[in-house]
């Protein structure tokens, strides 16, 4: 039996096929589409990141409903929801939570922080210092959090949604780029069009507001986690995928300028590139990975871990730019 016979007998035994469960995601899309008007791509991009458990960071300007979206979305999901507003004054603690000595007793109680939920709006996380932002690592990478001499599991699914303005600068802390490989997806929330802006203007000035149903649970979610991570990739798209890290790393080897990049991506880049691109053929209802798939998240996978150099900020060069060449330049299996 070859690798793909067993995947595809794998996702048989679990019940759930890619074009049937396209239904339901349908209905995610139309539910959340009773508060958030337009957003799709956006929306789309926090599903593959949930369904490849990963986290998702949204940069844009005050104001475009990303706070909105992400508490819509954790409403529709069913999972337990706590909001973290980063301010330069919070501590660790404060999100963690800490030991507590109660006197009547003589012992240490543990008071556990907001962090202790399924889903994590992290709001304008770049507003902290950094030993709170280190503070989000652990919990990010290995689902769990350290509190004295006590390390508790954190319950699955577990998922961090962050969001930043990207021009205030003032009192703000840049995340260093430990903090930033640890995001999954970076998703560039845009400004709605005219159209959809009139939509926007109309339901909130309605004097009702819609009622969300919950179509997840969190077995159904680890379900369909479980589904994309058989979802079958061949080999030579992940030499493909490699291909496409390695021209980030040298990008002269693939025909590209050598100085517009400082660092290239790490290998965890690759990893969460093969997974994203399995949890978006398994959204568009397909059963194996095709090399479209991997040109559609590619830009979200890997525009926030290049560190480009000074030369292309001065010649304002953006990452989604050189993201572009690189798939232009790498070859196609």
């Amino acid at each position: 039996m070859d690798k793909e016979t067993a995947l595809k007998e794998k996702q048989m035994k679990l019940g759930i096929k890619s074009k049937k469960s396209n239904q339901l995601l349908k209905e995610i899309f139309d539910e959340t589409g009773k508060v958030i008007v337009g957003m799709q791509a956006s929306l789309e991009l926090i599903l593959i990141a949930f369904l490849s458990s990963g986290h998702v960071l949204l940069e844009g300007v005050p104001g475009l409903a990303k706070t909105l979206l992400i508490k819509t979305f954790a409403e529709i999901s069913g999972l337990s929801f706590k909001r973290i507003q980063f301010t330069p004054d919070l501590l660790p603690a404060d999100i963690l939570g800490t030991q507590i000595y109660e006197q009547r007793t003589g012992k240490f109680i543990t008071r556990k922080g907001p962090l202790f939920a399924n889903v994590i709006l992290a709001d304008e996380v770049n507003r902290a210092p950094s030993k709170v932002q280190s503070a989000l690592l652990e919990a990010m990478q290995e689902k769990q959090i350290t509190l004295a001499d006590e390390t508790y599991r954190l319950a699955l699914p577990f998922m961090v949604l962050a969001t930043q303005n990207p021009i205030e600068h003032e009192g703000t802390y840049e995340l260093p780029e430990a903090q930033l490989d640890r995001f999954m997806i970076k998703v560039v929330v845009p400004y709605p069009s005219k159209s959809e802006e009139e939509i926007i203007i109309n339901n909130y000035v309605s004097p009702s507001s819609p009622k969300l149903k919950k179509l997840l649970t969190p077995q159904k979610i680890q379900q369909l986690q479980e589904v994309v991570a058989h979802t079958y990739i061949d080999e030579r798209l992940v030499r493909y995928i490699v291909d496409i890290v390695d021209a980030t790393r040298y990008p002269e080897s693939y025909g590209l300028e050598k100085n517009i990049i400082q660092f290239g991506v790490s290998p965890r880049a690759s990893i969460d590139l093969a997974k994203a691109a399995k949890a978006y053929a398994f959204i568009h209802g397909e059963e194996y990975v095709k090399v479209d798939d991997i040109k559609e998240v590619a830009s979200g996978v890997l525009q926030h871990r290049l560190i480009l150099s000074y030369e292309a900020q001065a010649r304002e060069i953006h990452a989604s730019d050189i993201i572009t060449r690189i798939l232009e330049s790498v070859k196609v299996p």
